[in-house]
């Protein structure tokens, strides 16, 4: 892990390191850094697919339990209308779809960010107490392809900015 002191020495150090070939590699800023996730490459996620079926499913739910109640469970004949009358499911439907949907996003970022996440190694870093108020790291794990501990010391020291490059262990 590197420490570097301003956001632009952190961005142009993600951007190397991704040039360099390293995937598995986070940053810890105490501020939202725009072009950050664009230098670390992060890769699309899969939440939006997820919303989409979840939002599908609780549609498809709430307008098979509407269609369930109304024809199958308690049919009631009022006035010869139709025991099945879909354009008054839509408030529910469209409701049950909203809530699914929301439901599953919220859990699915909770499941694809693998929090809650209580520890992480870096906490064992006595400077990482910095990451909160005016620092800035980049940390290369080690289960990258590429990583061995000498040559990638070696790549985070050789970086522009780069303060104290610490190994962090478990």
């Amino acid at each position: 892990m590197a420490e570097f002191e301003t956001a632009t020495q952190l961005v142009a150090a993600a951007t190397k390191t991704r040039e360099a070939g390293y995937v598995d590699v986070d940053a810890y800023s105490p501020i939202p850094i725009e072009e950050l996730h664009h230098a670390i490459g992060f890769p699309h996620t899969k939440l939006p697919l997820m919303v989409l079926i979840g939002g599908l499913l609780g549609g498809m739910g709430g307008f098979s339990l509407e269609y369930w109640v109304s024809a199958v469970a308690y049919p009631l004949n009022i006035g010869g209308k139709p025991l099945v009358s879909w354009p008054m499911f839509i408030p529910v439907t469209f409701e049950c779809t909203i809530l699914a949907a929301s439901l599953t996003a919220v859990f699915g970022m909770l499941m694809l960010n693998k929090l809650p996440m209580p520890y992480h190694p870096v906490f064992n870093v006595p400077r990482f107490a910095m990451a909160s108020r005016n620092r800035f790291f980049l940390c290369i794990e080690a289960t990258d392809r590429q990583f061995d501990l000498d040559r990638t010391r070696e790549f985070l020291t050789s970086l522009d900015g780069a303060h104290e490059v610490t190994a962090v262990a478990n």
